[in-house]
């Protein structure tokens, strides 16, 4: 289980939930009486956390007993994790992998236990109907979103500089939502010129550092887009410190988090993407569930043709609605 003597006191909250889960919810009713099923994790951030919680909230009302492991960002952990899982009778497990290319490991390790893979996506043909799914949001959405936005508020120039501050190095979310920005100005003849693109790994202090190294090259810019909320949170705040006007120069980030939205409704943040952690969370146990008493993921709201994929769509924010994301 996980070390919950080093968490927050809210993130103490979660990890005391996860534990009652895993003790004694199984024997309530639901469509998931009886199961276990293993929660293998990344290490914690703003939005995992919430799609942490609602795992945990949808297995209980379930009746799943859900055993959260302890976040990690080594692929050898979450092997032995999934070995663990192999070995001690589990029906499934759930899955945000630490790095989005060991999926083809991690399925080995798994053999006919079924995998669902959350957030972070592996290549499509490493999936498999029925044994190896995928739940998630579709990553070029949010940065189509995003370049659409920043586009029609500058006023559809044919020219633009613009920073981009990626994720993880190998996360699906960090490769989709960065290469459709950079696809949405070319399919629109846009000369878009991104004068600074570096990863500040979901980080706001890491992308500030980033943000102020590129200051030292007294390039102009019309716009950032960011990989997520607490990067371009970060960039709002040494944006005003060096007097740049975010309302002119719209920031732009994903997921919609709690401060997110109230950077937007502060006037710092221009605009984001709403990723569903509950509706991931939700769709994650449901998925596992379909697969550990069925063996099918047939009927569920969002798969995909193929049956290998449960989408959770993104929606826009901005300040126009942000109020009913708040």
């Amino acid at each position: 289980m996980r070390n919950i003597t080093k968490k927050t006191g809210f993130l103490l909250a979660i990890a005391l939930i996860a534990v009652c889960v895993f003790v004694g919810c199984g024997d309530k009713g639901g469509s998931g009486a009886g199961l276990k099923i293993m929660y293998v994790t990344n290490t914690l951030d703003d939005y995992r956390t919430l799609l942490q919680e609602a795992t945990i909230s949808t297995a209980s009302t379930e009746g799943v007993t859900l055993d959260v492991q302890e976040g990690t960002s080594s692929v050898d952990d979450q092997v032995n994790q999934i070995k663990s899982a192999v070995s001690g009778g589990y029906d499934a497990i759930i899955c945000l992998m630490s790095d989005s290319s060991t999926a083809l490991q991690l399925e080995a390790v798994a053999g006919d236990l079924p995998i669902v893979f959350v957030n972070s996506m592996p290549s499509e043909d490493q999936l498999d109907a029925d044994k190896y799914m995928y739940v998630g949001s579709q990553e070029r959405d949010a940065g189509t979103f995003q370049a659409e936005y920043v586009w029609d508020k500058l006023g559809k120039p044919s020219s633009l500089n613009a920073l981009i501050f990626m994720g993880e190095p190998g996360h699906s979310g960090t490769i989709g939502r960065t290469s459709a920005v950079k696809d949405y100005f070319k399919d629109n003849g846009v000369n878009a010129d991104f004068v600074f693109c570096d990863y500040g790994n979901w980080s706001d202090e890491i992308a500030a550092d980033k943000f102020n190294i590129f200051l030292r090259t007294k390039q102009d810019f019309d716009a950032v887009f960011c990989n997520n909320d607490t990067m371009a949170i970060g960039i709002v705040k040494e944006m005003k410190k060096h007097g740049f006007d975010t309302s002119k120069i719209p920031v732009v980030g994903v997921d919609a988090t709690a401060a997110g939205c109230q950077s937007i409704v502060d006037g710092g943040m221009q605009f984001t993407a709403y990723q569903s952690a509950a509706g991931q969370g939700e769709m994650g146990i449901k998925t596992a569930i379909a697969l550990a008493t069925k063996g099918s993921a047939k009927g569920l709201e969002g798969l995909n043709d193929e049956g290998t994929i449960v989408w959770v769509p993104f929606e826009p924010v901005t300040a126009s609605n942000v109020k009913d994301y708040q």
